[in-house]
């Protein structure tokens, strides 16, 4: 995302420090380096193993109803058993999440809680509010999750969400809010008070939360304010003992806020506000806003409760986005299975594209289809004539990409293409062939669209006679914008399921154009130039197995000089697999169809599996023209099952907690808690299982079990927390 209009980087070498940044450049204000906290809690920095106290808030001391000096004492010092349950806490990583401890100082009549976390460069942070109500926390966390595993759709799941956090908070609003992927914000659902103005559908631009905030969301994924009327309390001394720098405040949970977003909020009427991170396949998906026309204070079991359901409501979305890949990938299998049935009964897969091509057109909520190839056009529904067609396909010639191209603004993106406004204004081209001129393309119409946005986007400063009085927009009243000259977005999942069928696409061509070499090989140099550049391994051979064309992603798998005669030749790339050899030297000799999982080893040492397909080549008279044998890279495959073996190995590992330690003083609603997690997780990677983007399942996996142990962990995290001497005398109100 560029830089906003208003947040240019004039000095790009000396980033702001916190509270000295001004909408010329927040972008790169150090907000994690606030040096300072809100008031009703107490930091304290202490060394380990001996817990001296090296650096604190300047309001310790009240806080704590001690009077003296803190810098030098050992926590063991303050009474009480705060020493030991910090202590107890030590073995645990504390670089990921903060944990708990309910403590007492003999200073204070009233209990405490306490979040420890190591900063980088050293050193035990030590965070200190006073001790939450009473209340059974477990029994809400339940019926959530459960709320939450039923939702099936984005929006029911967003209002299930909304109504969840708001219940649990008691905050007066709460929006669940998605990124685009040009940064900008939407609001999806909300949960309000009856008299407050609805926010549902608002958009905010992207420069409302700038990059460095972003990344700190993904890092430390709840924030809250209790009153931004708080006079922030700073740190004694500035510079922490251990790095000599300010202290890296990214985990810290007291943390000051910016001015600048202190005033964000003020402008827009909230006193209190908490946001929680939802993390999809590791980016920041969205988030959870909650806002309050008062001060209001969430305590700690309430927010480790925030953080856990966010981490639940991320691994539903990812379901629901694996879910929506698996259907899309069953309608891609079930072209590919009409192309190979048309060739068989009318000898023309394009029969399969464009005598029923409704399915292509629904699949990606287009209205034109068109196919480019050095033979001719054809095409589907509202797409430009002939000639526009063919200038878009030497624009496309043009274009750096060598994938796919999309774009919702081709009059924007390329003037000459004006006037194919309205029928074209969007265009999704999948490339066919690794050579010029060869395109599927879809053609989305302009539609005039009107946005709400939160206040006027393009007015997003008000400048004062004081550079520091600029204000990140005064009126967030709803502004509408019209929007002419473009189609409705390309998502990422039409742009995967528009490649899928390229593939699809792509290997019928590639087969049939090996099919007709055999058959005409006076026109060889006309066929093999788009053969030699297809995406897989390719041999076509004539009858007597002389090998006639071999493609360059077939002799990238050869050593180097290399330049086989007969495809018997190729048997040395089968070492040790002799099924395999014995398989195609069957099928060479009896004409049958052979298909076998094999692996090759390259030049340089990798083996790298492959599928291999050899298909003997007859003509209509039964007359045997030859062989073509195609390899299709297993790689991504295997990774995935491999990725898959892990998940539901580490998913078995988080099981065995259900086996409690004897010294964690939990009852059987533990085990349901983190049955349901692990049930939740368990959905999520069964719809991944079939997503179309197999390269992505690994990644995708490895989130969602980093999401799985984050989760499990505040779980552990609440459950010491209430096992550590607090009554559960109070139930709150069960999800909807």
């Amino acid at each position: 995302m560029t830089t906003p209009p208003h947040c240019e980087q004039l000095h790009p070498a000396a980033p702001p420090r916190f509270g000295e940044a001004d909408l010329s450049n927040c972008e790169r204000e150090q907000i994690h380096l606030a040096g300072a906290i809100q008031p009703h809690g107490a930091l304290l920095v202490v060394t380990e193993p001996e817990l001296v106290i090296v650096q604190a808030s300047a309001n310790a001391p009240v806080f704590l109803r001690l009077w003296g000096p803190l810098l030098g004492l050992p926590l063991s010092a303050l009474g009480g058993n705060l020493a030991t349950r910090v202590r107890s806490r030590l073995s645990e990583p504390l670089d990921i999440l903060p944990v708990a401890v309910r403590c007492e100082v003999a200073s204070l009549d009233v209990a405490l809680d306490g979040s420890l976390h190591r900063p980088p460069g050293g050193g035990l942070v030590v965070e200190l509010e006073l001790a939450a109500p009473a209340c059974d926390l477990k029994g809400f966390v339940q019926d959530a999750l459960k709320a939450i595993s039923r939702a099936f759709s984005l929006p029911a799941l967003g209002d299930t969400a909304a109504r969840i956090f708001k219940d649990l908070t008691g905050y007066d609003r709460v929006m669940v809010y998605q990124f685009d992927d040009e940064g900008h914000g939407t609001v999806i659902a909300e949960a309000r008070q009856p008299e407050q103005v609805p926010y549902l559908g608002n958009r905010y631009p992207a420069s409302d939360i700038p990059q460095i905030a972003r990344r700190l969301y993904e890092r430390n994924r709840l924030r809250f304010l209790r009153d931004v009327d708080d006079r922030p309390v700073p740190l004694e001394p500035p510079l922490a003992p251990f790095q000599h720098a300010p202290l890296d405040m990214s985990l810290c949970c007291l943390r000051g806020m910016s001015p600048i977003h202190i005033q964000y909020l003020r402008n827009m009427g909230v006193r209190a506000s908490l946001s929680t991170s939802l993390m999809v396949n590791g980016r920041l998906w969205g988030l959870v806003l909650c806002h309050h026309d008062s001060p209001h204070l969430v305590q700690y079991p309430i927010r480790v409760v925030c953080a856990l359901l966010a981490e639940a409501i991320a691994t539903r979305i990812t379901a629901l986005d694996g879910f929506a890949q698996s259907r899309a990938e069953l309608a891609v299998r079930h072209l590919g299975e009409r192309m190979i049935l048309a060739v068989a009964t009318q000898g023309a897969w394009e029969r399969a594209l464009f005598d029923y091509p409704e399915e292509l057109l629904q699949a990606l909520r287009a209205n034109g289809l068109a196919l480019l190839r050095d033979d001719g056009v054809l095409t589907a529904g509202e797409v430009p004539g002939l000639p526009e067609l063919q200038a878009i396909g030497a624009w496309l010639d043009q274009q750096a990409s060598p994938s796919f191209t999309a774009t919702h603004n081709l009059a924007q993106r390329e003037p000459g293409f004006a006037g194919l406004l309205p029928g074209a204004a969007g265009v999704l081209a999948v490339p066919l062939s690794f050579g010029p001129g060869e395109y599927l393309l879809w053609f989305r119409p302009e539609r005039v669209r009107t946005l709400t946005w939160g206040g006027n986007p393009h007015e997003a400063t008000k400048e004062g006679a004081d550079p520091r009085d600029i204000s990140p927009r005064l009126s967030f009243a709803r502004w509408q914008e019209e929007v002419k000259g473009t189609a409705d977005p390309w998502t990422h999942q039409d742009l995967t399921i528009a490649r899928q069928i390229g593939n699809v696409v792509a290997d019928v061509m590639q087969e049939i154009r090996s099919i007709r070499l055999l058959i005409t090989q006076h026109q060889v140099k006309e066929f093999s130039a788009r053969l030699y550049l297809t995406e897989h391994p390719l041999v076509v051979a004539d009858a007597t197995q002389r090998i006639i064309l071999l493609n360059q992603a077939c002799a990238g798998l050869l050593p180097s000089g290399q330049r086989p005669t007969y495809l018997t030749d190729l048997l040395p790339l089968l070492h040790d697999q002799p099924e395999a050899s014995a398989g195609i030297m069957g099928a060479l000799e009896e004409l049958y169809p052979w298909r076998g999982e094999v692996v090759i080893r390259l030049p340089n040492g990798q083996a790298r599996p492959f599928l291999l397909r050899l298909d003997p080549v007859v003509s209509a008279h039964d007359s045997h023209l030859g062989y073509v044998l195609v390899g299709n890279d297993l790689s991504d495959l295997k990774a995935a099952e491999v990725a898959r073996r892990q998940f539901q190995d580490s998913l078995s590992a988080e099981a065995r907690l259900l086996l409690v330690p004897a010294d964690l003083e939990t009852d059987h609603l533990f085990h349901d808690l983190l049955a349901d997690i692990l049930g939740n997780a368990q959905l999520a990677a069964r719809e991944v299982r079939n997503t179309l983007e197999v390269g992505q399942v690994p990644t995708i996996l490895c989130n969602l079990h980093t999401s799985v142990v984050r989760t499990t962990e505040l779980l552990e995290h609440l459950m010491w927390y209430e096992a550590s001497g607090v009554a559960n005398t109070s139930r709150l109100p069960p999800c909807h």
